[in-house]
């Protein structure tokens, strides 16, 4: 069964669904793994149409100051499992570098310093109960978009597939991204840095790929570095691998 890979839920923007690509073993399993921007916007009725889509977890990667700004609604429901799993903190970006430079840097910062999160976050994916899984962060792009490349990395979808699925996000997030870059600008952001920050070339996902690759040796490699157990790497790819569906 094929389903809408854009979610159309109010009060988000950029909610999608991983299913559907082809991999080396199978697609990639649909409506068992969500990425998503914020849901601090969220009503009750849009909550219930996402726990009704079989939403049972949700793993939140911002750090405590966007927690404390904008609550997640899902924080206290009685049906969906919430995790808070700062995946950037402590992340710097140099202040000479150049623009185009920005999200090449702080991707690969948070592959090769922020192990110990990215393990949690995907031991959390894998140990999730049945049903879907969500993962976001504020614009749903850059933490959000590193799980995710490493999610399809495993599945076997290829390279330029994967960054195509983390370029959809400039275009879903132009309503609110007059907001987006004002919160960034607020926090004494340089004006040329802000627009590289809130951009998604598809470029600066393939960088991050091949610096996998090259650094590593690919995502097993990586997984294994990190600490993952063989069992939980099966879970991960049990969740994300339909081997029994066709692309």
């Amino acid at each position: 069964m094929k389903f809408d890979r854009i979610l159309s839920v109010p009060g988000a923007y950029n909610i999608r669904d991983l299913g559907g690509y082809p991999g080396t073993q199978g697609s990639t399993r649909w409506r068992s793994i969500l990425r998503a921007d914020s849901l601090h916007r969220l009503d009750g009725p849009a909550m219930d149409q996402l726990h009704a889509m079989g939403l049972t977890t949700v793993i939140d990667l911002r750090h405590a100051a966007e927690h404390a700004r904008f609550p997640n609604p899902f924080a206290d429901h009685p049906a969906v499992i919430y995790l808070q799993i700062p995946l950037f903190e402590s992340l710097r970006i140099p202040h000479d570098i150049p623009e185009d430079q920005v999200l090449r840097t702080l991707y690969t910062q948070a592959l090769d310093k922020r192990h110990d999160a990215i393990a949690r976050t995907l031991t959390a994916i894998a140990e999730a109960p049945d049903g879907a899984v969500m993962f976001h962060c504020t614009a749903g792009k850059d933490r959000t978009g590193l799980i995710a490349a490493l999610l399809l990395a495993l599945g076997g979808v290829d390279a330029e597939t994967i960054a195509t699925d983390y370029a959809m996000t400039r275009e879903l997030l132009e309503p609110i991204i007059d907001g987006l870059q004002a919160h960034v600008l607020e926090q004494g952001t340089d004006p040329a840095i802000a627009a590289a920050v809130l951009g998604s070339d598809p470029q600066s996902m393939l960088h991050l790929l091949a610096h996998l690759d090259a650094t590593y040796g690919g995502i097993h490699p990586y997984l294994d570095r990190i600490g993952l157990t063989p069992a939980t790497v099966d879970a991960l790819c049990a969740r994300i691998i339909d081997m029994e569906a066709t692309a």
